[in-house]
């Protein structure tokens, strides 16, 4: 099955990664229950390479207390790690008080395991378990040397499809939009569920972050001392626009200040919606905040059709790709929010199908062989950038999509395959390790 909910791309978490620091406290909290005599907690390859940055220790730790991503306190996702690392002391979810120092209790080895480049492996004194966290906060145990992928529900979807070219033809087929295609099969999966509050929730979610980062000022934590900026660019913003003696702005500009604001929250560790990936948390809210505050949508419920639609090029993308920057880079984050981000800002502009598939088309084909290298091994430099010119990208995929008639050269399809070939073919170095590329070529410190 091919179609991923909207409800699993776009999940509320902490910063600063989905593969580093939510799918790490998700596997732990899965063995918070049997850590009771002790536990020893092994990571390889990308998770050892850039873990300490990437908050992979405090997700370890938190996760082992007995903390969701969605739902930990904020005021504890640094001090308790910080608690646990002073005393050498953890308390389990069940409420067991075991031994756990971090410097000797999480063990890096930084060789990159042939089955997948972000494992993590769990020793107690009654069992040993590993999971890899394959991107988006989504894990996959390792069984006797193989990945397990997570068991998907065992339900007929109305409309299912593989291929954008099977979701272009089913929309024909039935006369309707992408996010009405992705709208039934959601109502498959959860017939009894609040569809419409549950989105409004994720969207709340996103606002809340943006909102945030435009509030906030300082240092955002690590070595790299990066100073914010969303606050100051948005006043900048403000200013300019009042004043006859500069040039107007564009309100992509704005786009690309609510993508710092997310993103700056993320590498703060704070409350984000991973979307799909937390490196990639800003495009998709800074995009669906522009539809809503600067264009004129052409459907009376622009955020939904916005997710959904986007949810629907979203399964096409980690089904038949991916969306882990430790498997294919950056493009795997930007690039596929860039492509989600497109489309649904298309279907919300009143884009037929196939200018849809277009816009998600232009965004990914122009981000890829994007690389993930980031200094010191913080979710800071490029990344924060890298999402504000993801979603400057994504509104101008969009418009030139609307301005054809669809009809393109480069299909999804293609674009989708030829990501997956670029992951492939990548040096590991350039896939979130920070052995390469940016990370070695600017000082950390």
């Amino acid at each position: 099955m091919t179609y991923t909910s909207v409800f699993e791309l776009f999940k509320i978490g902490i910063g600063p990664s989905s593969s580093h620091t939510v799918g790490p406290m998700l596997a732990s909290l899965q063995m918070s229950t049997v850590a009771a005599g002790g536990v020893t907690v092994d990571l390889y390859g990308s998770l050892a390479l850039t873990g300490v940055g990437h908050g992979t220790d405090r997700a370890i730790m938190l996760g082992l207390s007995g903390h969701h991503p969605e739902t930990v306190p904020l005021d504890l996702v640094w001090r308790l790690p910080a608690a646990v690392s002073e005393s050498g002391r953890l308390t389990t979810a069940d409420g067991t008080e075991i031994a756990f120092d971090p410097e000797t209790e999480i063990v890096r080895h930084r060789e990159i395991d042939p089955i997948h480049p972000n494992l993590i492996s769990f020793r107690t004194p009654t069992e040993t378990r590993a999971f890899a966290s394959i991107g988006g906060g989504f894990l996959a145990e390792v069984v006797d040397g193989a990945l397990v992928p997570p068991k998907e529900a065992s339900v007929d979807l109305p409309f299912p499809y593989r291929t954008a070219a099977e979701l272009l033809s089913l929309a024909a087929r039935n006369g309707m939009p992408m996010s009405e295609i992705a709208r039934g099969n959601e109502r498959a999966l959860d017939p009894d569920g609040d569809l419409t509050g549950r989105i409004s929730g994720i969207v709340a979610a996103m606002n809340d972050s943006i909102d945030r980062g435009l509030r906030a000022t300082g240092e955002l934590p690590g070595p790299l001392a990066i100073k914010r900026r969303a606050r100051d660019l948005g006043l900048d913003l403000e200013e300019i626009g009042s004043s006859l003696h500069l040039p107007p702005t564009g309100p992509s500009d704005w786009a690309g200040v609510f993508a710092t604001a997310v993103n700056e929250e993320n590498a703060a560790g704070g409350r984000i919606v991973t979307a799909p990936t937390n490196g990639a948390a800003g495009i998709i809210p800074a995009v669906l905040r522009f539809a809503v505050e600067f264009c004129t949508p052409a459907t009376a419920e622009p955020s939904e059709e916005f997710l959904l639609t986007a949810a629907a090029i979203g399964s096409l993308l980690k089904a038949n790709a991916g969306i882990s920057g430790a498997e294919l880079g950056c493009q795997g984050e930007v690039g596929s929010a860039s492509a989600m981000a497109a489309a649904g800002l298309a279907a919300v502009l009143g884009g037929s199908p196939a200018q849809v598939e277009n816009a998600a088309e232009i965004a990914l084909e122009h981000n890829l062989g994007l690389t993930c290298d980031p200094v010191g091994g913080l979710v800071q430099v490029p990344c924060i950038e890298r999402n504000a010119i993801g979603a400057i990208k994504s509104i101008a995929a969009a418009s030139l999509a609307l301005r054809g008639t669809g009809e393109h050269f480069v299909s999804l399809d293609a674009a989708i395959e030829t990501m997956r070939q670029t992951g492939l073919d990548m040096h590991h170095k350039y896939k979130e390790t920070s052995l390469g590329g940016l990370a070695v070529n600017v000082p950390a410190c």
